[in-house]
């Protein structure tokens, strides 16, 4: 696992920084949502056709969003919720994984 980083949940949309984005996703556009458990689980895509969810340029300082509005609600996450989450990179996983997400 990795130094933690943060996550950010807000009305159906992931959020992360730009240097989470460059440490974790650089050059990527798309990213794979999945749940584990109580664990949200964050795949980088390496080939655009494979699809997931698109990683937008939130700002000017590089912030990231993914809007994946249907994924929480099918995971029972409330539009209106909103949370912050410790994130680590899991080599296991090839991903990032927010431990507890959905408790």
């Amino acid at each position: 696992m990795s130094d933690p980083c943060l996550l950010s949940i807000r009305r159906g949309t992931l959020y992360f920084a730009h240097d989470v984005y460059e440490r974790y996703f650089k050059g990527l556009d798309n990213v794979v949502l999945l749940r584990d458990g109580t664990d949200l689980i964050v795949l980088p895509v390496r080939n655009p056709s494979a699809g997931g969810y698109v990683i937008k340029l939130k700002n000017a300082a590089g912030d990231r969003a993914v809007q994946a509005a249907d994924f929480f609600r099918e995971n029972n996450v409330e539009d209106h919720i909103e949370m912050t989450l410790p994130a680590q990179w899991s080599d296991d996983r090839a991903a990032l994984v927010t431990p507890g997400a959905f408790e």
